[in-house]
């Protein structure tokens, strides 16, 4: 069911009767590239605040525990919401300024080739020594001239969700385009319903950057998947409770949603593909003239890769963590449950890590996926 949008006179309403917030406010206009200055009396203090452009669901204060144990309820950041790193990386593009953004390794270069992100100063991070090595050292968090440009705070994978007790065959990417399920599959709303055909195809990591001949090749795995797909998912609590009402056999999803269907007894399973399974690394970037106090916000940074802001992470969320005191706090049942190895590195290594599109082979996959959804 759609929700219908706030109408204007309903927004003012809302807002200066007391019953929209600051925050909710900020995320109403924020989908709309519009960024607030002030909206009442004493808008100047809160307008001090970052203002943090996420993922649904990672604006939760459990996620950055020593920044609200130091500041307050008084000086919470604000949030806006983002479906898809394409959708981020547009709004930014388009004017919007939060503070802090939260891209993957693939997509930072899509801000900071406008010249949109500014560098990370690690001297002011106090936790920035206790992250993995591997991590640090990345370079997918740098620059060409080694800056720092994304702050490591979250990985994991991405690969196909699956009931065990529904679905037959072996594990391959090939499974989202099964038509012996047709509409009980699902995967994410965006380009990369493409990535996974040409994943499906065995082009390997060469699927990131598809030539024209393999775009034409995978196009026909597009379409069948439109035939096939229940539905395609912008919030993954969707395909979570599809599931669990055995609705849905596989889908794409990342590594929590398993932990989510297995709390629930749903019988669930995390396929690694004979193709190779996608390994993401994802983490927090500062925006050029981006709304907030510049304290506060490296406070909000250093918080998010804290160990009591990571044992919540890996705990709640099912993800890692770059901190590796995380990992010494966090359950170690639960841990080993996951599968985490001792080193994130081994499990980036071992993988198909996220890289970053060519603009245009990515502005074709993007294409491509609209035209076929719209002519379906």
């Amino acid at each position: 069911m759609h929700k219908p949008q706030m109408g204007l006179n309903e927004f003012q309403d809302r807002l200066y009767s007391g019953q929209l917030s600051r925050r909710r406010a900020l995320g109403v206009l924020g989908s709309v590239g519009v960024v607030a200055t002030a909206f009442k009396p004493g808008a100047a203090r809160a307008a001090q605040v970052p203002l943090v452009f996420e993922w649904s669901g990672y604006e939760v204060p459990e996620l950055y525990p020593p920044y609200v144990q130091k500041h307050g309820e008084e000086m919470m950041p604000e949030f806006s919401f983002f479906g898809t790193e394409q959708e981020m990386a547009t709004k930014i593009r388009s004017g919007f300024r939060p503070a802090i953004t939260h891209p993957c390794a693939e997509s930072w270069g899509r801000i900071a080739d406008a010249g949109l992100l500014k560098p990370i100063d690690t001297s002011r991070l106090s936790n920035w020594n206790d992250l993995f090595p591997g991590l640090r050292d990345h370079d997918s968090i740098r620059d060409a001239d080694g800056n720092i440009m994304m702050l490591p705070a979250d990985w994991g994978n991405s690969s196909i969700v699956y009931r065990t007790d529904l679905y037959e065959g072996e594990e391959t990417w090939c499974m989202l385009f099964d038509e012996r399920y047709e509409g009980r599959l699902s995967n994410i709303d965006s380009e990369s319903v493409v990535l996974t055909a040409g994943l499906c195809q065995g082009y390997g990591l060469e699927a990131f950057n598809m030539t024209d001949d393999m775009l034409a090749e995978v196009r026909p795995l597009v379409e069948k998947s439109v035939k096939l797909t229940r539905f395609y998912w912008n919030d993954q609590t969707e395909i979570e409770q599809a599931m669990a009402a055995g609705e849905i056999v596989a889908a794409y999803a990342w590594n929590s949603a398993v932990k989510n269907l297995r709390s629930q007894g749903v019988p669930v399973a995390y396929a690694v593909p004979k193709e190779g399974i996608l390994t993401w690394l994802c983490g927090l970037s500062l925006v050029v003239d981006g709304e907030g106090d510049d304290n506060l916000v490296y406070d909000y940074l250093d918080a998010w890769i804290s160990p009591e802001a990571g044992k919540f992470l890996i705990e709640a969320y099912g993800y890692g963590h770059p901190n590796q005191k995380a990992f010494q706090i966090a359950d170690p049942e639960l841990v080993a449950g996951l599968g985490f190895p001792t080193n994130p590195m081994e499990m980036l290594a071992t993988g198909m890590m996220f890289r970053p599109y060519d603009p245009a082979v990515l502005e074709k996959m993007v294409r491509m996926f609209d035209d076929v959804k719209i002519g379906s």
